[in-house]
């Protein structure tokens, strides 16, 4: 059941079109990851998801309920751990807690409950009368989503949750995650991560200039590229002419230069790999090594976008 529905989303600034006739589903229980790269219109259908912004066209549903409409309704489903972190250094863990659960209408023994329950979700009830400047930045991290979560939301947003911080803290942010999800949250996670978004996300949507150009799970994404392989080819350096004729090839489907190095894309790379070869033979381009990749969610995500996700 779909519990997100946007569509025909455009939000402009100026003349700088941001999100572009964006149609996206998310569905009811299921981790979502987001992906794109830097300026792909993630965090401005992010803020507009959550009432931040307003669209200049299109609709956004949230449970049967549109977000235009019915503003404060969806404020109340959501949790949001933003990139940013969203506390005050000058309360403690718990009046940082109890101050976000009290903008949403929590009070009484509920509140103190709840606060308690968020406080020993992230594990940090033992340090609640710290206040955040004696935290590591991991923990820091953890009361973000402790604020985020207090009023239980049926949906939960959580944009580059981990940066910036230790193995273990990511760890436990990821594992927390998967909980949340169990007790019955939707959540929408982005990340420049790979590897997280493979450890969690059922399913994965890519953005790139505002549009969303590729959804579906983990291995639906990469069977579409399952005729296409990716051939690496280090080089002693690489010339213009070289890679002009490699990208003219009738069965090279891209051609990447990271520095000396070329990864070309082949429908067959046992059948033009000696094409390929012969190329930069014949521009004298020394081939220092040479490695077939097998496609995976980074491949995916290169070959759509042309970067990769830390870009």
């Amino acid at each position: 059941m779909e519990y997100i529905q946007i569509r025909d989303l455009v939000k402009r600034y100026g003349s700088q079109v941001s999100v572009d006739h964006l149609n996206l589903d998310v569905n009811e229980g299921e981790i979502f990851g987001l992906l794109g790269p830097n300026g792909a219109g993630k965090s401005t259908t992010i803020k507009m998801m959550c009432g931040l912004l307003a669209p200049d066209q299109g609709e956004i549903r949230i449970g049967g309920e549109s977000v235009r409409r019915s503003p404060l309704e969806i404020k109340r489903r959501i949790g949001v751990v933003p990139q940013e972190l969203a506390i005050y250094e000058d309360l403690s863990a718990r009046e940082n807690v109890m101050f976000f659960a009290k903008l949403y209408g929590l009070k009484g023994k509920v509140l103190e409950e709840r606060v308690e329950e968020a406080l020993g979700f992230v594990g940090l009830l033992d340090r609640q009368k710290d206040k955040p400047s004696a935290y590591s930045g991991g923990m820091k991290r953890r009361l973000n989503i402790a604020c985020a979560i207090t009023h239980r939301p049926k949906l939960i947003i959580m944009d580059e949750p981990t940066v910036g911080i230790d193995p273990q803290s990511r760890n436990h942010i990821l594992e927390s995650v998967k909980t949340l999800n169990k007790m019955g949250s939707t959540i929408i996670y982005t990340t420049h991560y790979m590897e997280e978004v493979e450890a969690i996300c059922s399913r994965v949507g890519i953005m790139d200039h505002g549009r969303l150009i590729a959804s579906g799970t983990k291995e639906q994404l990469i069977r579409q590229l399952a005729r296409e392989e990716k051939v690496v080819i280090g080089t002693g350096g690489v010339n213009t002419a070289a890679v002009d004729e490699l990208r003219g090839h009738s069965r090279v489907e891209k051609v990447v230069v990271e520095g000396d190095e070329l990864a070309v894309y082949l429908p067959s790379s046992s059948s033009y790999l000696q094409d390929i070869l012969f190329i930069l033979s014949k521009h004298e381009v020394a081939i220092q090594t040479l490695n077939r990749i097998e496609p995976n969610l980074e491949t995916v995500f290169l070959a759509l976008t042309g970067r990769t996700l830390r870009d």
